[in-house]
């Protein structure tokens, strides 16, 4: 599972300015790194380090490194420490030393702006260029990378949020992948006559709870949802308001799974017909495959449609960054790595092992699934829109999301929850521009 910025933990606060870890050594990171899997930051010649969060990608970092290696003479070496508070503090504290593993792993959005704003990351503008001139990034995707109009990540992966589906249920009851709300209401219906739960929807380890929000908010209006998130519209306004009583409205129906129900057990869910979609990021048909479904055979994905036919297709998107300390003990190499990790050779071995789709909009993915909703997006011009837990203050997306997770267990109402919301956006939006004054 995806892990920085939200995906398996609870968000900690952000990162303030450079003194704020100023003076912690590196007996420090020395003793938080023996939770690491993995060597040493140690130069090893002919290699790069790379931390992350999730040593069950380490074999697909080994292959897209084999690949590296052809371009730049650098494999990648994981480090992975599959604790997210222990990885947070060694990836901020190494930070400071000169002990920085020589690539991160690290959340997109306002996480990477809150590690950047401390001076310890690499200005990558130059390589970002480099891309876009070659076609291998979408313009559109910098912002998200970026911190004061430079360049601190390369996008480690690009997934969309949709509502997988098995494709033998949905033959068996006669539905479709809905292209339509009313067509995806009417399967919502057909399901849970049959006694099929529509939806799965929890908020259970926390950051699920703002997957339905980001998605019913978008799909209400994609123009206001990027307004909201930019702290330009208000919780209480009209489009948000409207996006929570639909929420409502599929919990009273009985549409939903329960707000404990353990996400972990979704693919299990789906493979067996007790759910009939799944909404999660596109990184889950690895853990869908997993169970022996095949992708566009046993099992299909689509992007939620607009509530309104009138309104532009949109798609939530997410995407982790790859970043180089200022201070990494093989700078160069590094470098050298980020300006060719989005070489098509480097991502067609990466997205094969993830099952998933890359950043570059060259690069087809090997999952047919994925390859058939890149497609239709390019075609037809999808708005791109970032995921929620990357889209604000950290302090603000974690009080939120904490709201959201009421909302679904019912000890907050509608009202109650985006006033609530809106209160703290005000707070939160103010104090992250004093900070940066």
């Amino acid at each position: 599972m995806r892990s920085i910025g939200g995906a398996t933990h609870r968000s900690s606060h952000p990162l303030g300015r450079r003194s704020i870890l100023a003076g912690i050594g590196a007996g420090a990171v020395a003793s938080l790194a023996g939770c690491a899997r993995g060597d040493s930051t140690a130069v090893k010649p002919g290699t790069t380090s790379l931390a992350n969060d999730n040593a069950t990608w380490d074999q697909g970092y080994l292959t897209a490194g084999r690949e590296l290696k052809k371009l730049t003479g650098y494999a990648l070496r994981p480090l992975s420490n599959p604790n997210p508070t222990s990885y947070r503090q060694v990836t901020q504290i190494s930070l400071q030393t000169t002990k920085a593993t020589d690539m991160i792993k690290w959340a997109s959005g306002y996480f990477l702006k809150s590690l950047a704003r401390t001076g310890e990351l690499s200005d990558l503008s130059s390589i970002w260029a480099d891309c876009e001139r070659k076609g291998w990034v979408t313009p559109q995707t910098r912002e998200s990378m970026s911190y004061r109009g430079s360049v601190y990540g390369i996008p480690l992966y690009e997934s969309y949020y949709v509502l997988f589906y098995n494709t033998a249920l949905f033959r068996k009851h006669g539905l479709k992948a809905p292209d339509t709300w009313d067509e995806l209401l009417h399967n919502a219906e057909v399901l849970k006559k049959a006694g099929v739960v529509p939806f799965v929807a929890t908020q259970t380890g926390n950051w699920p709870a703002y997957e339905w929000f980001q998605e019913l908010v978008s799909k209400v209006d994609p123009e206001f949802y990027a307004e909201l998130i930019s702290g330009k519209a208000k919780y209480t306004d009209p489009q948000a308001r409207k996006a929570l009583q639909i929420w409502q409205d599929f919990m009273d129906k009985g549409w939903m799974t329960p707000a404990d129900f353990d996400q972990n057990n979704g693919p299990a869910a789906l493979k067996t017909g007790k759910v009939g979609m799944f909404l999660h990021g596109s990184w889950q048909s690895q853990g869908i495959a997993a169970t022996g479904m095949k992708p566009g055979v046993d099992f299909d994905a689509f992007v939620m449609p607009p509530v309104e036919r009138s309104a532009r297709r949109s798609v939530i998107t997410e995407s982790g960054v790859l970043a180089v300390p200022r201070k990494a003990v093989s700078h160069e190499a590094a470098m050298a790595n980020a300006a060719h990790w989005l070489d098509p050779r480097v991502q067609r071995v990466w997205t094969d092992f993830l099952q998933d789709a890359s950043a570059n909009p060259l690069s087809r993915p090997g999952n047919p699934v994925m390859a058939g909703l890149k497609d239709r997006a390019l075609k037809e011009r999808w708005t791109l829109l970032p995921r929620y837990g990357e889209s604000g203050p950290p302090n603000l997306i974690q009080g939120n999301t904490d709201d959201l997770g009421s909302f679904m267990t019912g000890a907050m109402s509608p009202r109650a929850t985006l006033r609530s919301m809106a209160g703290r956006a005000s707070k939160e939006w103010a104090a992250w521009e004093r900070d940066e004054a």
